[in-house]
């Protein structure tokens, strides 16, 4: 079956659901208002210079849920998505997403961000299969620590590799879409890359290799 692949923050919707959960928290009241958003901003500018530290982001991000369930969390992280993450829906990533379910294609979504920030907007999107950055649950309760290959940069290369195997599928006449330069190793990997709002360095990236380019804002 052909994978349609999306990368979602930047892509899908119109923002970085990652950074966007951190000021959430800020605006709540619900950690060292200043303090947190200092570092989320550092490592936000990390990212997009193509130098983030992937494993002590997930620390920090995964930090403030630490020794709570996913049933606590539930109430708290329906508010995040009616107040941050509804405003950045983009109703032509919706049509682009129709579009590939119609033609009978697999969806994936495939993020750096952590499960618990996803999950729940891949859900409000209809996508059922997702790859992101692991956090651990213990007793059922996360730890704050991450656990499997992170899902970024070259780390999605490996775990979409992973998960082709298990479930016997292949990248014959796959697509993926995303606007960033730390995706340039999936997107040389995939029969159709497109770039969705690029950056510069994948703008160009993209220009060089003849790869669509197209909006979704």
């Amino acid at each position: 079956m052909t994978l349609a692949i999306f990368d979602l923050d930047n892509t899908l919707i119109a923002g970085d659901s990652d950074h966007a959960w951190g000021e959430f928290l800020v605006e709540r009241g619900l950690v060292d208002g200043d303090e947190h958003r200092r570092r989320n901003d550092e490592f936000y500018q990390q990212y997009q210079q193509g130098g983030l530290d992937i494993e002590a982001y997930l620390r920090f991000a995964l930090a403030p849920i630490a020794g709570k369930s996913p049933a606590e969390l539930s109430a708290l992280h329906q508010d995040f998505m009616a107040s941050y993450i509804a405003p950045m829906r983009l109703p032509q990533a919706q049509a682009l997403i129709d579009k590939h379910r119609q033609q009978g294609h697999r969806l994936m979504i495939i993020t750096a961000t952590n499960r618990f920030v996803t999950e729940p907007i891949a859900r409000a999107m209809g996508i059922k299969v997702m790859l992101a950055s692991e956090p651990e649950l213990r007793d059922g309760r996360y730890t704050g620590d991450s656990t499997d290959i992170p899902c970024f940069q070259a780390g999605k290369v490996v775990r979409l590799q992973r998960w082709l195997r298990e479930n016997g599928e292949t990248l014959t006449g796959s697509y993926f879409y995303s606007d960033s330069h730390n995706d340039l190793p999936l997107l040389k990997h995939v029969d159709n890359p497109v770039a969705v709002d690029p950056d510069d360095t994948l703008r160009a990236a993209a220009e060089e290799a003849g790869w669509p380019i197209v909006s979704l804002r």
